[in-house]
């Protein structure tokens, strides 16, 4: 036995050789499989990486942008983040509410190594993805609701458009305060709402005159303020604007608001400067005979004008113009207004997430 066991292993015949072969094609098919597997694993996760990262592009595109002009961006961001193959984009809509809604897909047939020992030359690598964009602000509306104080004062709403530096923000509305004299406790004056054209020419659409008097004109309120003063305020709406001045800003990439103090100390509060951002108020009612449920800007936040103003409703907003240290009762400001907005599809990325 010993014998037969040596002489089968000096054998020169070549009878073992291809039994060895024979039996190693299973093992050596098993591995190749298992690296072209991990291979396409790999290559589907950049597939779908890519594709992501295509879809949230074209949903920052001019909104008039048709499905062809998408397709193109879809195609060259896919490959451009490391996408092989062909994207195509299989739907892109918008609803009458402003909310987007994309879908597409990418295919790309992997060639393969081991595999086609097997006459497999290529693996199919599939992906897809879906976004859902919500509705975003395109219009402000501002209107006056009172303005205090013995301090001359100017709010101004800035917009930096899309693509440009915030250094070249432009401005696009104000509202002026100028104290009216008096020996009231408070002091009243006369406020001017007026929007900023692209030249930079003013148009005046709110003007509130505010007086001390027992007495107020027919069809006006008299109000009592908090040191016991009777005053009463008219408003004068220019035609056409009894909602205050309406702003598109459906080409601003970003807004703050910045309030000037003539005599103030600082000059300049910002809502984009965490140093000063915290003299601004801002609330919403729960329903029409609620009370505004107001709160004073965190000290060192800068805050988002977008996410203030919410889809359809109004905010409301109030400035302490630095006579009083903050945090203070929002009873201590002097300038208050509302914002109305109005939402829509539009090429801000905010709101924007994959569903798929």
């Amino acid at each position: 036995m010993r014998g037969l066991a040596g002489s089968f292993i000096e054998s020169r015949s070549g009878s073992f050789a291809p039994i060895l072969v024979l039996a190693m094609i299973p093992l050596i098919t098993a591995i190749g499989f298992s690296v072209d597997y991990t291979s396409g694993v790999q290559t589907r996760s950049t597939e779908q990486a890519a594709l992501d990262a295509a879809i949230l592009s074209i949903t920052t595109m001019e909104t008039a942008s048709t499905k062809p002009q998408r397709q193109v961006v879809l195609q060259d961001t896919y490959r451009e983040n490391g996408g092989r193959g062909a994207a195509t984009l299989n739907s892109f809509d918008v609803s009458a509410n402003g909310t987007a809604t994309a879908l597409a897909e990418a295919s790309f047939p992997m060639p393969t190594v081991f595999m086609q020992i097997a006459r497999i030359p290529t693996v199919a690598i599939g992906v897809s993805s879906a976004v859902n964009k919500a509705p975003a602000l395109v219009e402000a509306t501002f209107k006056v609701t009172g303005v205090s104080g013995y301090w001359n004062k100017t709010m101004t709403l800035y917009g930096t458009t899309f693509g440009a530096k915030e250094e070249d923000r432009k401005p696009l509305m104000t509202i002026d305060y100028k104290y009216g004299g008096g020996t009231d406790p408070k002091g009243y004056g006369t406020t001017t709402v007026s929007k900023i054209d692209s030249l930079g020419v003013p148009t005046v659409v709110q003007t509130q005159v505010c007086k001390v008097g027992k007495k107020a004109p027919d069809g006006v309120t008299l109000n009592t303020d908090k040191f016991g003063t009777k005053y009463y305020c008219v408003d004068t709406m220019s035609p056409g604007n009894a909602a205050g001045a309406s702003i598109n800003v459906s080409q601003m990439a970003g807004l703050n608001l910045q309030m000037y103090v003539q005599q103030g100390n600082p000059q300049y509060l910002n809502t984009n400067d965490p140093n000063t951002s915290n003299r601004l108020y801002s609330g919403l009612k729960a329903s029409e005979t609620a009370a505004i449920d107001y709160k004073e800007t965190e000290t060192g936040q800068i805050v988002d004008i977008f996410g203030l103003v919410p889809c359809g409703q109004t905010a409301y907003q109030a400035w302490e113009d630095g006579g009083n240290s903050v945090p203070a009762p929002v009873g201590n400001a002097d300038f208050f207004y509302n914002v109305t907005g109005r939402c829509d599809f539009n090429k801000r990325p905010n709101n924007t997430r994959l569903t798929q």
